[in-house]
């Protein structure tokens, strides 16, 4: 056989293989199933979970956190001669409590607990009615001294005193107005005091709240709240574009000295017995402990209203006729004490 033939039975046979090969490969992929492709992988977004709200227990408003709704309260006793206005922080207090403290002259016990002012006063002394309505908010009170009645009763060890007598530091005495007109303080100074005495701290039951709306048409757009004399009474004019009601004092707007006219969201006017007693001299007595009629004002309307108080440690509560808990709007309540006898309270 010659080197030719040999080289040609080669070369055959490559092509063989080849041709054969190929025909396998056609084979296969004329036979092969198309991949089926895989299913779309579907992600459900979580839903997320409603961020918890928490409101401030003294106001209803709304805090940034739970630690906010904890933070202590301070309650204030504040001045409201004519010597004395402007008052100064008032317009930030959550609730204000007022009442004649002597001669017909009325007196401010202001609460807070968010708001820190950092002018406040002109700071008065204590009365034991305004004991009775602060035991309830397991408050530290910051006064300038108190009738007999009064201190005996704070200084006995269960409340969180923090009388100007005894930490002169936490406040001072403004050039711009005589004394005994000017002793004010701040929270910068009042903060530290608290937490000095680890006052730091506020557990308390305050009244229930709900969302203000204002109400059309309004029945009530202006309040006359009586007293004693012009000097000390008080009016109110519904603002329905803020759902607030601007407060007047001696037929002037009641004005606070850094943060303008006074506009409390809810307005009560309580019904009190009031009489003259002999403690360390004559001294007023209101009875706080019991049930009384008051009318509320609120979203533009009156209510009226029970206000029942059982006990010195319990929050004072007003129900309607059919003796269900109102709730009041979220903002700063103004509770004035209207004398039975001498006072009064009209609206239209």
């Amino acid at each position: 056989m010659t080197i030719w033939v040999q080289r040609h039975k080669i070369v055959s046979a490559i092509l063989l293989v080849t041709i054969a090969g190929g025909g396998v490969v056609a084979y296969l992929l004329a036979t092969e199933k198309p991949e089926t492709p895989a299913a779309p992988v579907v992600t459900k977004k979580a839903t997320p979970k409603p961020q918890k709200k928490y409101y401030s227990p003294l106001t209803g408003k709304l805090v940034t956190d739970e630690f906010a709704t904890m933070q202590p309260v301070t309650a204030i006793m504040l001045e409201n001669s004519p010597e004395a206005r402007p008052q100064s922080g008032l317009k930030q207090a959550g609730v204000v409590y007022e009442a004649i403290a002597e001669g017909g002259i009325t007196r401010f016990l202001a609460f807070y607990q968010q708001e820190k002012p950092q002018v406040i006063g002109p700071v008065r002394s204590l009365r034991m009615y305004y004991v009775d309505w602060l035991a309830a908010y397991d408050a530290s009170i910051a006064h300038v001294g108190g009738s007999k009645a009064a201190l005996d009763e704070v200084r006995g060890g269960n409340y969180r005193d923090i009388d100007q007598f005894f930490n002169g530091d936490s406040y001072w005495r403004a050039n711009d107005r005589r004394a005994p007109h000017n002793v004010y303080t701040s929270f910068d100074r009042l903060d530290k005091l608290n937490a000095s005495n680890n006052y730091t701290k506020s557990t308390f039951t305050s009244f229930p709240r709900v969302d203000g709306k204002a109400v059309n048409p309004p029945n009530a757009t202006t309040i006359s709240v009586k007293v004693s004399s012009t000097t000390y009474n008080s009016d109110y004019t519904y603002d329905a574009t803020t759902n607030s009601y601007r407060r007047n004092q001696g037929g002037a707007p009641h004005l606070d000295r850094e943060e303008g006219q006074i506009q409390p969201n809810v307005v009560i006017a309580m019904k009190v017995n009031m009489s003259r007693v002999q403690e360390d001299g004559y001294r007023e007595n209101i009875e706080t402990i019991g049930t009384g009629q008051a009318i509320i004002f609120q979203n533009g309307t009156a209510t009226e209203a029970t206000w029942h108080k059982p006990d010195r440690a319990t929050t004072i509560r007003f129900t309607e006729a059919n003796g269900a808990e109102i709730p009041l709007v979220r903002g700063q309540t103004w509770i004035t004490a209207v004398p039975n006898v001498t006072g009064s309270v009209s609206w239209q």
